[in-house]
């Protein structure tokens, strides 16, 4: 009965967590402080539940524990300043739990707080999973490979920083939004790609990492429900997720997108990302309506409006999804995509997708004679996916000698052994 109780226990934390974490660091202003409160209520409901049992309103208990630790803590301390005198008289004050408005309130501004362009990609990521994604430091650290102590001390100075650096617990406003919500997208993309595609290790997925970040985002969508790129990331993870099982063969070893058996696509993950996509989609073109944007076209499909970089990698998944057969794929639509794409937001990562994607509509010469113009790139040294994928074009032009070379040396250069191996069956088979 007791680990019943337990496994109850879990289950709430994980949903309850960002929120009480949320209403406390409204509260206090301290996302350090909050989540020490928080995990002291945790502590008093692992002590009490097993022989209360689960209250019925489980948040509601924790929040109230919360808050009386934090007057406790208050009182007990004689070296408060004034402000922290002041804030245990609002807290004794605020008898009744938060309405669920205000706790959606504090829920953005921790989520913006969590992911603070003042803290470092690690630290935004490591900070997210903990006080978002409810994640303790040792399922953080084992998801990144890191050593405990080294997720810990990234959490512990990630909070120290927004203290030292007084870092406001809000929203931010007019022109500073679009930026800090690109740092919030691109923290939850991160987590889901570790997820999908591990950079190290020896599984060629974590699908907990990817459930996270879908959590993540559509908590976010639910936050924030006019913001299309919001819905475009959501629905690029819920399309890029349908293809889990499918990804992974009996053994573990990957399976590439052309060779899946697309029956085991997940179609009501599939539905949820495509109806996510026409949200994102009919939001941009309100968006650009509204502003009489003469550039709607840059970066924008035929169907009119201005997309984000985030929607049009979803359109790009999305004509994946709707092909039943690897046969029937729209690769001319995928490279006008990422056309689009690489003029909103060019990178040699987004050029080399796109040679892929010219290979697959054209034939492999045309997609070889792109990559050949990036393969100095700076940012592409020592990414296995550039040799990976000139070595696939040259085995296509039957230049075997050439793709084993490349094949080898994508090997090499991954830190994933799962990958490794397929990459050197590929250079076995030139």
């Amino acid at each position: 009965m007791a680990s019943d109780t337990h496994r109850a226990i879990e289950a709430v934390w994980r949903i309850e967590a960002p929120r009480l974490i949320a209403g406390l660091a409204g509260l206090v202003r301290d996302v350090g402080l909050a989540e020490e409160l928080a995990q002291d209520a945790l502590v008093a409901a692992l002590e009490q539940w097993p022989g209360s049992g689960v209250p019925r309103n489980p948040g509601a208990w924790l929040m109230t524990v919360s808050k009386r630790r934090a007057v406790d803590l208050i009182r007990r301390n004689e070296r408060m300043s004034r402000n922290l005198a002041e804030l245990g008289h609002r807290l004794e004050a605020a008898g009744e739990p938060p309405e669920p408005d205000e706790i959606e309130d504090d829920l953005l501004r921790l989520v913006f707080t969590a992911c603070h362009p003042a803290l470092s990609m690690e630290a935004r990521v490591a900070l997210t999973l903990r006080v978002l994604g409810g994640l303790s430091t040792e399922e953080i650290a084992r998801a990144f490979l890191v050593p405990e102590p080294t997720a810990a001390q990234r959490i512990v100075r990630a909070k120290r920083t927004l203290a030292d650096r007084r870092v406001p617990f809000e929203v931010p406003q007019g022109a500073e939004l679009a930026g800090r919500l690109s740092s919030v997208l691109e923290v939850i993309y991160l987590i889901f790609n570790e997820g999908y595609s591990a950079t190290a290790g020896d599984d060629w997925m974590r699908p907990g990492l990817c459930e996270d970040a879908l959590r993540l985002g559509r908590v976010l969508a639910g936050l924030m429900p006019a913001e299309p790129e919001v819905h475009g990331l959501v629905a690029l993870m819920e399309i890029q997720a349908s293809r889990a099982a499918a990804r992974v063969g009996p053994s573990g070893e990957p399976v590439l997108l052309l060779e899946q058996d697309r029956t085991r696509w997940d179609r009501l993950l599939i539905g949820r990302g495509l109806a996510a996509l026409a949200r994102a989609e009919q939001l941009a073109r309100d968006r650009a309506d509204e502003r009489g944007d003469e550039q709607a076209d840059e970066g924008a499909d035929e169907r009119g409006g201005a997309v984000g970089p985030y929607t049009l990698q979803a359109a790009i998944a999305a004509c994946h999804a709707r092909a039943f057969d690897p046969g029937d794929t729209d690769w001319v639509r995928i490279a006008s995509l990422y056309e689009s794409l690489a003029r909103l937001a060019r990178s040699p990562v987004v050029e080399l997708n796109r040679a892929v994607a010219l290979s697959m509509a054209y034939g492999p010469a045309v997609g070889l004679q792109l990559l050949d113009q990036i393969v100095d790139e700076p940012a592409l040294k020592g990414y296995h996916l550039l040799p990976s994928v000139r070595g696939d074009l040259l085995f296509k032009l039957g230049r075997r000698g050439e793709a084993r070379a490349e094949f080898e040396r994508a090997a090499s250069m991954t830190r994933n052994s799962r990958e490794r191996a397929l990459l050197r069956e590929r250079a076995a088979a030139c």
